[in-house]
Formats: C-alpha cells, sequence, structure tokens
C-alpha cells in the first residue's frame, strides 16, 4: 500500500466520523409530530385528580337579610385557583375565580325566599363539598303587582374558554319580563360591550374573540320591554399562560401547517468529539511517522 493511499485512507475516515456524528446529532433533533390532517380522528384524554375536599364560605350576605335591588354581592372564602359557583335554589346564578384565598360576585336572586349556596370546582370541572346555607329574601317591590315574571338569565357554562384569536360562543338562556330583550356584553378585556336583541326568550349565544391568554370577568346584562332587568357573571377564559406566545393565525384558521422545532442533541455531539481528536492525533502522527522514515531512508 503506497503512503499516498494511505494518507487518503485516513483522511476518508476522519471525514466519515465527522460527518456521521453530525448525521447523528440532527437526525434525532425534536421535531414535534405533525397535527391531525383533514378527515383524521383523535383521541383525548384526562388525567383523573381527586376532587376538591374543602367547602367554600359565604361570608356576606348573611342569613335573614332582605333586599329590594339586585343584583347582591357575594363574597368568602375558597381555594386560589378553583372556580366558584354560586347557586340560589339549586340553580346556577353566578360564577368567579378564586384569588388569594377569596371571591367576590354579583347575582341575581328570585322573589321571595333564596338558600344561597357556593361550589368550588376544578379544572375537570369536579365539585367540593357545598359552603353553609344563606337564607335571604327579595321583595320585589316594584313589580308587587304584577303577573310577570322576573327577567332571569343563566347558562349551562359557568366557565367558557377558546384559544386567543378563535370565536367563543356561550349559550345564555333569558326568561321571564316581557319580550322583546336587549342585552348587554362585558367581555372584561377592554373591548366595551357587546349589544344583542333578542325577539323571544330562550337560548341564543353571544360571542368573542379574545386576543390575549387569560381569565377574564364577564357580565351579562338584560333589559325587557318594561324595564325589568336580569345580571349575571361568568367566567371568560382564553386558553394558554398569560405570558406565552400563541400562534393566532394556527388557532384561527384550524390549517394544518406545524413550526418545526430542531434541537440538536449535545449527547451524540459530546460523545462523537473524543473520537474525532483521536482521529486527528493517529492521522497526525502517522504522517510524522511516514515523514521520519522518508528522510531516513537512504538516497539511492
Amino acid at each position: 500500500m503506497s503512503r499516498h493511499f494511505r494518507n487518503r485512507l485516513i483522511a476518508v475516515i476522519f471525514a466519515v466520523l465527522v460527518i456521521g456524528c453530525l448525521s447523528t446529532s440532527h437526525a434525532q433533533a425534536a421535531v414535534p409530530p405533525p397535527g391531525p390532517a383533514q378527515g383524521s380522528s383523535g383521541l383525548q384524554g384526562k388525567v383523573e385528580t381527586p376532587a376538591p375536599s374543602t367547602a367554600p364560605t359565604i361570608a356576606t350576605p348573611t342569613s335573614g337579610q332582605s333586599f329590594s335591588k339586585m343584583p347582591i354581592t357575594v363574597n368568602g372564602l375558597c381555594t386560589t385557583g378553583l372556580l366558584i359557583k354560586v347557586f340560589a335554589n339549586n340553580i346556577f346564578v353566578g360564577s368567579a375565580m378564586c384569588n388569594g384565598g377569596s371571591y367576590s360576585l354579583q347575582i341575581d336572586i328570585f322573589d321571595g325566599r333564596d338558600d344561597i349556596v357556593a361550589r368550588q370546582f376544578d379544572a375537570l370541572d369536579q365539585p367540593g363539598p357545598d359552603s353553609n346555607i344563606v337564607t335571604v329574601t327579595y321583595n320585589n317591590d316594584a313589580f308587587i303587582n304584577t303577573n310577570v315574571p322576573l327577567l332571569s338569565l343563566t347558562s349551562i357554562y359557568a366557565r367558557k374558554g377558546a384559544n386567543p384569536g378563535a370565536k367563543l360562543e356561550w349559550p345564555i338562556t333569558i326568561a321571564g319580563g316581557t319580550a322583546p330583550y336587549a342585552i348587554s356584553v362585558d367581555w372584561g378585556d377592554g373591548k366595551g360591550q357587546d349589544l344583542y336583541s333578542q325577539p323571544f326568550s330562550g337560548t341564543f349565544n353571544i360571542t368573542h374573540v379574545y386576543q390575549s391568554a387569560g381569565i377574564y370577568v364577564v357580565i351579562v346584562k338584560g333589559t325587557d320591554k318594561n324595564g325589568l332587568t336580569a345580571f349575571l357573571q361568568l367566567v371568560g377564559q382564553a386558553n394558554g399562560a398569560v405570558t406565552q406566545t400563541t400562534d393566532k393565525a394556527s388557532s384561527s384558521n384550524n390549517n394544518n401547517t406545524a413550526t418545526i422545532i430542531v434541537k440538536v442533541l449535545w449527547v451524540p455531539a459530546a460523545f462523537c468529539i473524543p473520537l474525532i481528536i483521536l482521529s486527528f492525533w493517529l492521522g497526525r502522527r502517522y504522517e510524522l511517522t511516514a515523514l521520519r522514515r522518508h528522510l531516513e531512508r537512504p538516497e539511492d
């Protein structure tokens, strides 16, 4: 084997080691799996956790109080991070998030006796124990001589969310009073109120687009033909952490574009570095040995 051939062979081996190590590092780069293609199906699950074990409290109002105006304020103690739902006569009348160990919200109650109770719910909508029951009375003095039932607003959702940039639809039910109805919605993000007109009682959808992730206080107010009013406080949520950068285009268009994130794995790269150094040292040593032999060879 000639000296030039051996030198070329060592150079080829060195190049193969370098390319192999770099290829291994990039071949194992972390690439998120693509989203489901159109027409495909997926599977979604929830990790089961225990339901809240403690009950919230109702500090105000107190049992025995009587009211002639609405809404009234309900507040008390709770577990931070949980959703508080308030019920009057076992009918949902409003919700709020527990912040700093307490909550406060405004609710409408029903004519006559009202038994108010609060429950706290986790992210899986699992309820904890009931709070203390507070019994109050509402005296409808302004409309005591009419047969028109009180105007009321309610929803099957105490909290509802969507991705930032995507449309959030929320069913609201209006009942009582005299149609037609005017409804205003403050979504809590400073964009001003949305106005709706409903010709009949029943369920209708309110819609909104949040631009930034967060939790918002949603206030729904209704007024009937005769000036009766109703009030409903809810919790709106734009999914994601508040400081998180959200891909609004992907959320709103629901396309299949995937963002590929390439991460170089340094473990295989670090393993290859000693091999590269060893190959370079062997090649250099062989080159010096070959040169010494050439110099020591007697000239013809």
